[in-house]
């Protein structure tokens, strides 16, 4: 049992590897007022296939990332590792929250998503915020 943790761990770090996640909440809010950008939280689960596939499907791509990287200070959170606020849902895994630098929520969904379905959320989220 704890290699598979083990294996699914390594599999989950390098398909973020270029992603620089947060992993603590005050400390990406902390970095987003710095840097004047809003947060992308991403709440997963260390055994989680959803979770996996977004990963390896939409994380790894280099377009998806640079976008990432651009508009959003990146906090991921396993509800199995890391302490999630209460405000933030934390079953039906993976979860998506785009948050102001102050931490309140401008939008929410979960699901898994390919490229195009990410970009599509991506623009859902910036319109939210008008």
């Amino acid at each position: 049992m704890k290699i598979f943790i083990i294996v699914a761990m390594l599999i989950s770090t390098i398909y973020s590897a270029d992603l620089d996640w947060f992993h603590n909440y005050d400390k990406a809010l902390t970095q987003a007022k710095k840097e004047c950008k809003d947060v992308y939280l991403f709440v997963g689960a260390d055994k989680c296939r959803w979770c996996d596939r977004f990963k390896k499907m939409t994380l790894s791509d280099k377009d998806v990332i640079k976008k990432l990287k651009e508009d959003y200070v990146l906090l991921y959170m396993s509800r199995d590792r890391h302490k999630i606020p209460s405000k933030f849902e934390v079953k039906g895994v993976p979860r998506h929250y785009f948050l102001t630098n102050e931490g309140e929520i401008i939008f929410k969904t979960r699901g898994s998503r390919e490229i195009d379905g990410f970009y599509d959320l991506l623009d859902e989220a910036n319109l939210a915020k008008e």
